[in-house]
C-alpha cells in the first residue's frame, strides 16, 4: 500500500471557506443509497473530518480523504492528508464552535509558554533562576520577573512566584521529581494507594503524598507569601499555575487552594504529563471548584497512565480530572504533524491518552518540542552565589525562600514625588 501526504496550509481563509467545509461534511454524511451526481469526487471518496480548537482566534482542520477505487481488477489506497489551519483575526469573522456553557477554551498559545516555565522551574543554578539568566529563562518567557523562590530541601521540591507582562497574570511553577532515576520514582506510582480523605470533598480521596508535597511543606506557605505581595502591588491579577510531572500534581492542589482563596475565576491550571491525584470523587469536586484546568499529556508518556486507573472499580480506583488535552503525531515518513485534541470533560477519555499504551519515558521529558527534567543528573542539586543569600529567609532544617521586592513597586517609589516641610 502506498501512501502519500499532501499538507494544505489556509493561513488567510478565503470567503467560501466555511462552505467549502460544509460541503465536504455533508458529502461525509450523504447516505450511500441516494443517488451519486456524476463526479468521481462522491464516488470514490471517503472523507473523515476532525475539528481541533488551538485557542479562542485559531482553529484547525483535519480533514482526512480516503481515495478508494477498483480498475479494471486492479485496487490501489492512497491517503491524502489535508491539515487546514484557520487564522481568524480579532476583527474579523471566523467560524463558531459550539462549547458547552461555562467551559473554559483551550489556547495554545499560552500553553507554548506555560510549558517553558514548567521547563524552567527544573534549573538547579537558584542564581540564574531567581534573575531570570537561565539557560531557559528565555523565547517566550523573556522579561519575567521572580518574586518569590521557594526550595525545601528537604522534600527535594522547588517552585517559584512571579509576575508576566505579557500574560498580565502571576505565574507559579512547580518542579517535578529530581530523582537520580526517574525510573525509580514512576515504578513507585503504581503502588500510591488512595489513603487520605481530602478535607471539604465527601469521599474525596487522594494519596497523601501527592498532597502533603504541597500543603504540609514550606512550599504553600511561600507561594501563599509570594501571591500576596504579588497582588498588593500589581493589583488585582488573574493566577496561573503550571508544573510537569509530580509538579503538575503539586499545581494542581496549588491552583485548588488559590482557587478557594481568590475565586474561581481568577485561576487557571496548566499541567503538562501529570499524574491521577485522586478518585472520582475528588476530580468531580476539583472541577466544579475550578474548571479552567488543562492536563496537557504527550502521545506515549506513561506518567499520565499512573496510578493505574481501574475502569472496572471506579469508586476504588484513581481518576483524572477533565480536562485533557493530548498532543500525538499523526503522519508518515518526514512529514508528521502533531495534533492538540480537546478531549472530552470525563477525566478519562478512553479515545484520547488512554488510547494507546504509556510506555514512554522520552514522551514524558519533552512537551511541545521544550525540554523537561532536570538540568543535572545529581538528586536535589542546589547552585547558589553567597550574595543571594541576602534575599533569603532559612528555617531550621535548612530549607529556604528567596524573596524581593518587585521592580514595579521600586519604579512607583522613585517616581513619587517627595513631600517637603517647606
Amino acid at each position: 500500500m502506498n501512501t502519500q501526504l499532501i499538507p494544505f496550509i489556509i493561513t488567510q481563509p478565503h470567503p467560501k471557506f466555511p462552505k467549502f467545509i460544509k460541503t465536504l461534511e455533508n458529502i461525509h454524511r450523504s447516505n450511500p443509497k441516494h443517488p451519486r451526481r456524476k463526479t468521481k469526487f462522491h464516488e470514490n471518496l471517503k472523507i473523515s473530518i476532525h475539528r481541533y480548537k488551538l485557542d479562542q482566534q485559531n482553529l484547525q482542520f483535519l480533514i482526512v480523504i480516503h481515495p478508494r477505487s477498483v480498475y479494471m481488477g486492479r485496487r490501489w489506497w492512497m491517503t491524502l492528508l489535508i491539515v487546514m489551519s484557520l487564522s481568524v483575526g480579532s476583527t474579523g469573522r471566523g467560524l463558531e464552535i459550539k462549547h458547552k456553557v461555562n467551559s473554559p477554551l483551550y489556547n495554545h498559545t499560552l500553553a507554548t509558554i506555560l510549558v517553558e516555565y514548567a521547563s524552567a522551574v527544573y534549573i538547579s543554578d537558584l542564581t540564574d533562576l531567581f534573575t531570570w539568566t537561565c539557560s531557559r529563562c528565555n523565547g517566550l518567557t523573556k522579561g519575567f520577573e521572580v518574586i518569590e523562590l521557594i526550595v525545601d530541601v528537604q522534600n527535594c521540591l522547588q517552585a517559584f512566584v512571579g509576575v508576566a507582562d505579557d500574560l498580565d497574570a502571576i505565574v507559579i511553577a512547580f518542579r517535578g521529581t529530581q530523582e537520580t532515576s526517574i525510573q525509580n520514582w514512576i515504578a513507585d506510582l503504581f503502588w500510591k494507594q488512595l489513603d487520605f480523605d481530602y478535607p471539604g470533598c465527601t469521599d474525596g480521596k487522594v494519596h497523601h503524598g501527592f498532597f502533603n508535597a504541597y500543603n504540609n511543606t514550606v512550599v504553600r506557605s511561600g507561594i501563599l507569601d509570594g501571591v500576596s505581595r504579588a497582588k498588593e502591588i500589581y493589583g488585582d491579577l488573574k493566577i496561573m499555575v503550571t508544573g510537569h510531572s509530580m509538579g503538575g500534581a503539586m499545581a494542581a492542589f496549588c491552583g485548588l487552594d488559590l482557587a478557594l482563596i481568590y475565586g474561581s475565576k481568577n485561576v487557571q491550571v496548566m499541567t503538562f504529563g501529570q499524574p491521577r491525584i485522586g478518585n472520582a470523587a475528588f476530580a468531580s469536586y476539583y472541577s466544579e471548584v475550578i474548571p479552567n484546568t488543562f492536563r496537557v499529556t504527550h502521545d506515549h508518556d506513561l506518567v499520565p497512565h499512573l496510578p493505574p486507573y481501574y475502569q472496572y472499580f471506579p469508586q476504588k480506583t484513581y481518576h483524572h480530572f477533565p480536562r485533557e488535552v493530548w498532543l500525538y503525531n499523526i503522519g508518515f515518513g518526514f512529514l508528521i504533524y502533531e495534533v492538540e485534541k480537546i478531549c472530552d470533560d470525563s477525566g478519562e477519555d478512553p479515545d484520547c491518552s488512554r488510547s494507546v499504551s504509556g510506555n514512554s519515558i522520552s514522551d514524558h521529558l519533552t512537551y511541545f518540542g521544550v525540554e523537561m527534567g532536570c538540568d543535572t543528573s545529581s538528586k536535589c542539586t542546589i547552585v547558589m552565589a553567597p550574595d543571594l543569600a541576602s534575599y533569603g529567609k532559612v528555617d531550621d532544617y535548612g530549607n529556604f525562600a528567596l524573596s524581593r521586592v518587585p521592580s514595579k513597586f521600586i519604579l512607583k517609589m522613585k517616581k513619587e514625588p517627595e513631600i517637603s516641610d517647606h
